[in-house]
This record gives structure tokens, C-alpha cells and sequence, in this order.
């Protein structure tokens, strides 16, 4: 098992099922179209291979930003259009969503600094040396709302170790979500000399995100429609005070 923060272990927590393993890998047409598609999707294996030197998949040093969770690939496409300058990866654990994402990426020409790959989200930190992110993003991440189902959420103490380890000092973390839950968990774990809030707004289409030009994902627009709020936490994390 690879060690947190050491994503150069020879192991890795999350493993891929290769195609042959599956009784019948043509059931979901997707399953080999991620194997098959090229840049920018990149198998398990590719992410693992660029593990802790994301530069080298990009051909350059660039500030890397990571989405958890690409959905459909509206945001992270309109993200990377913005910011060229940047490096770009998304994580799903969806092979179709992985591939929709790809597509979006070659048509808004930004497959070069981008790659979205299948991945765990609970296991980012096979994947990151320390500080080598310089900023994380989540939108409207599954809530599972039933006690019985909290060991499935994405937000724990485990999880924000690993973001708070992978992120550089003054990296942000930012979170939309239309469950108010998550909002308050994310708040009471980061509630620490690790991480400075920048700012929370508790109904982004009435009083506006905490951030300027937020995108507005598809998902967004629908509670947007319904007049239903969308949260919005942004974080940034604090300079290492022992240094």
C-alpha cells in the first residue's frame, strides 16, 4: 500500500480493473473507449505513471489545479479555456463521464495543458507529492444523505490530510454544493491553523459566489431554475507556520 503523501511507492491503493477481468467488457461500450481514447484521458496506470512529476505529462511547469468528481466536463473545460497558463487534471471515477469530459476538452482545444483520468477520489494521495497542487475543486459531490450511508461521503478527516498535504501553502480549495451538510462538515474540518477562509455564500444565484466569474455547471442551473440554493466554500490553504 503506497504510503500517503509518497505517490513514488512502487503500490498503489486504487487499482483499475483491466478489461479482461470483466465477464463481459463489451456490456459497457465505455469501459475499453477510455483505454482507447488517447489524450487527454488517461488510464489509471497513466496517472500512477505521472505520479508526484504531473509536469511531464503536460511537457511543462505550470501551476497544476485538480477537479474531483469532472461530471459531464462543463466546468473543467470552461476552467482550462480560461486559464491556458495552467495545468489542468481532472478525477472520475465514471468511464463514461470520463469520456464526455474528453470530448468537451477537444472541442473547447484545451486536451494539451488538460487530462482527465479515472480515478478514486479517496486515493488523491496516491497520485500528489506535497504541494504540488495549487488549487482543488468540487461541485455538487454525491451528499448521501442517510446516516446509514456516511462512510460513502467524500468529505472526512482523511481526506482533507490528504488535500491539506497536496496542496502548496496559499492553495485554495473550493466547493459548490447543494447540500448544506457538506458545507458544514468541509467548515468544521478545516476549522484549524491549517486552513483561512476566504469566503461562503449560502445561495450563489442570489448573492453571488465568493469568488469572481464563477461558471455556472449544468447541474447549478437547475436548482438555479427552481430557486433552490447552491452553496459555495472557498478556502485557501495557511502558510506553514513552522517554516
Amino acid at each position: 500500500m503506497a504510503a500517503p503523501g509518497n505517490p513514488m511507492s512502487s503500490e498503489f491503493r486504487f487499482r483499475d480493473r483491466p478489461t479482461e477481468e470483466f465477464k463481459d467488457p463489451n456490456l459497457n461500450p465505455y469501459l475499453k473507449l477510455h483505454r482507447e481514447f488517447g489524450p487527454p484521458v488517461f488510464t489509471a496506470e497513466d496517472a500512477q505513471e505521472h505520479a508526484g512529476r504531473w509536469q511531464t505529462a503536460f511537457g511543462r511547469e505550470a501551476p497544476l489545479h485538480l477537479e474531483i468528481g469532472t461530471g459531464n466536463g462543463f466546468f473543467l473545460a470552461e476552467m482550462a479555456q480560461r486559464h491556458p497558463e495552467w495545468n489542468w487534471l481532472g478525477i472520475e471515477i465514471r468511464y463514461k463521464r470520463v469520456i464526455l469530459t474528453a470530448k468537451k476538452l477537444r472541442a473547447a482545444g484545451a486536451d494539451a495543458h488538460t487530462r482527465v483520468a479515472r480515478y478514486d477520489a479517496h486515493c488523491i494521495d496516491d497520485l500528489f507529492s506535497p504541494g504540488e497542487l495549487s488549487g482543488v475543486y468540487v461541485n455538487h459531490p454525491d451528499p448521501w444523505p442517510k446516516d446509514r450511508h456516511a462512510d460513502n461521503r467524500l468529505f472526512n478527516q482523511a481526506f482533507f490530510d490528504r488535500i491539506a498535504q497536496a496542496l502548496k501553502p496559499g492553495g485554495h480549495f473550493r466547493l459548490k454544493t447543494d447540500h448544506r451538510l457538506h458545507v458544514e462538515t468541509v467548515s468544521e474540518l478545516t476549522n484549524n491553523d491549517g486552513w483561512e477562509r476566504l469566503g461562503r455564500s449560502d445561495h450563489i444565484a442570489r448573492d453571488g459566489a465568493p469568488w469572481e466569474r464563477d461558471v455556472t455547471t449544468n447541474y447549478q442551473r437547475k436548482f438555479n431554475e427552481k430557486s433552490l440554493p447552491v452553496y459555495a466554500l472557498w478556502l485557501c490553504r495557511a502558510p506553514d507556520k513552522t517554516s
